[in-house]
């Protein structure tokens, strides 16, 4: 197995046996769809259709998704699939025309935020959303200069990939771009403050010496492809701080902790007592439909909008804005956010209490429903343990349990499944992991 674009391609031609429908849907991948594209799983996975947080392959036989955080309100969300019709039926336009749609979700969106950040920008996707970010980042600072984790993975177009460590050592990363470890509480405890602040600091000063203006720091609040690092709620302060000391300013991707993932917060920004100078979405706003933004503070974006127009052809299109708003009344009337606090909590602890008989399981950590599990070699030296992970990752597929792996040594277990999520679930869940650690350790 590696790692690749924050995902796991464990599929290796050859020595995995498939059956022959199987075999010819990946022949006919290859030869549609060309080299680049990467499956899941030893074992490749076909499905056929969602429901909540079951998928279902051919013969309906049903796979609990513990892993896909884009419908992170269940799979064909009734409500969000309604809105999504009605409004097709009605208008599908740009923001270049007025409606008062884009207006009123903007307004409550803006309203989970700081009082400092004003405005939103729409787009497509995160990709997208990070492109902008850093363009209007950019502007601001004049520099170029740009920090991240070591293991983050911040999107695909062209700008973005070259801040995108996670996408391999063939994806070369820009000359602008410097690197930090990731915030391992796991092996740094109480000091990961000072010491991530440090590294950030010294990465700045590192563009600085080679002539690079520094103009931002970008991060996600679960450090979500690094290994799930929850820290100690506002480790990051310090981080931020030694940004703006820089003169660069510091963007919260919230991408993969936003919408109420992380149980406490609708934004996993908001656990670490920051405000950011932009905030960039993706994902799970419109529960699979194509929708993400950016959010900003007014200062920070004036120039920019008065040097150059924005403009995005389905970026803030009258259905994606239907959709998104869809998907915030269900975080909010069905309260999503304590669900996912409740049901991570109770996960968490379902998890540490197998420890005691598989010692392999060296950390369990996370926040709300998004939860990391570290597999080790030895719990006293905390040696990554790569090749169990991707045995529990492939024998939970085949107990039809869905999730994914993370890491720079890609020995964490990646747990994230829709915020509907239900302690019967998470029992669920539980056995089968179970399961699997008595086939794959005893």
């Amino acid at each position: 197995m590696k790692i690749d674009g924050g995902m796991v391609n464990a599929f290796i031609e050859g020595k995995t046996e498939v059956d022959s429908k199987t075999s010819e849907m990946i022949a006919r991948r290859r030869a549609l769809l060309g080299p680049a594209y990467r499956l899941f799983y030893e074992k490749p996975l076909h499905l056929v259709r969602g429901e909540g947080v079951w998928l279902y392959d051919p013969e309906d036989n049903a796979y609990l998704d513990a892993y896909n955080n884009v419908t992170s309100i269940g799979h064909c969300r009734p409500e969000v699939v309604k809105a999504i019709a009605d409004q097709t039926a009605t208008l599908a336009t740009n923001t270049r025309y007025i409606h008062e749609s884009i207006l009123d979700y903007a307004e409550r969106l803006l309203a989970t935020m700081p009082d400092e950040i004003g405005h939103m920008m729409f787009t497509c996707t995160g990709s997208d959303a990070n492109d902008l970010a850093v363009r209007i980042a950019q502007s601001f600072t004049g520099g170029l200069g740009i920090v991240v984790t070591e293991t983050a993975y911040h999107g695909i177009t062209q700008s973005v990939a070259e801040f995108s460590p996670s996408l391999g050592e063939n994806v070369d990363l820009g000359p602008h771009v410097r690197t930090v470890p990731a915030p391992d509480t796991y092996r740094l405890g109480e000091t990961i403050a000072d010491n991530f602040a440090e590294s950030v600091a010294a990465a700045f000063a590192d563009l600085k010496r080679h002539g690079i203006k520094p103009a931002l720091f970008i991060c996600d609040g679960i450090f979500a492809s690094d290994g799930i690092y929850e820290g100690i709620a506002g480790f990051l302060k310090k981080a931020v701080e030694a940004t703006h000391a820089a003169g660069a300013l510091y963007i919260a991707d919230e991408v993969q902790s936003g919408f109420g993932r992380t149980g406490d917060a609708m934004w996993g920004f908001q656990r670490h007592d920051v405000i950011p100078d932009l905030v960039t979405m993706g994902k799970p706003m419109g529960n699979g439909y194509p929708v993400a933004g950016v959010a900003v503070r007014p200062e920070v974006v004036n120039e920019f909008g008065l040097k150059a127009r924005y403009f995005n052809t389905f970026g803030g299109n009258a259905v994606a804005i239907k959709a998104a708003a869809a998907v915030l009344d269900v975080i909010e009337n069905e309260s999503l956010l304590a669900n996912a606090r409740q049901v991570g909590e109770y996960l968490r602890n379902g998890i540490r209490a197998m420890q005691a008989e598989f010692p392999q399981i060296g950390d369990v950590r996370g926040a709300g429903l998004f939860i990391g599990v570290e597999i080790v070699r030895d719990p006293e030296t905390k040696e990554p343990d790569m090749a169990t992970t991707t045995e529990i990752v492939n024998g939970l597929r085949e107990e039809r349990v869905l999730i994914s792996a993370c890491a720079k040594t890609a020995n964490v277990l990646k747990i994230r499944p829709p915020l509907i999520f239900t302690r019967d679930n998470a029992d669920y869940f539980i056995a089968a992991l179970k399961r699997v650690l008595k086939t794959c350790i005893n």
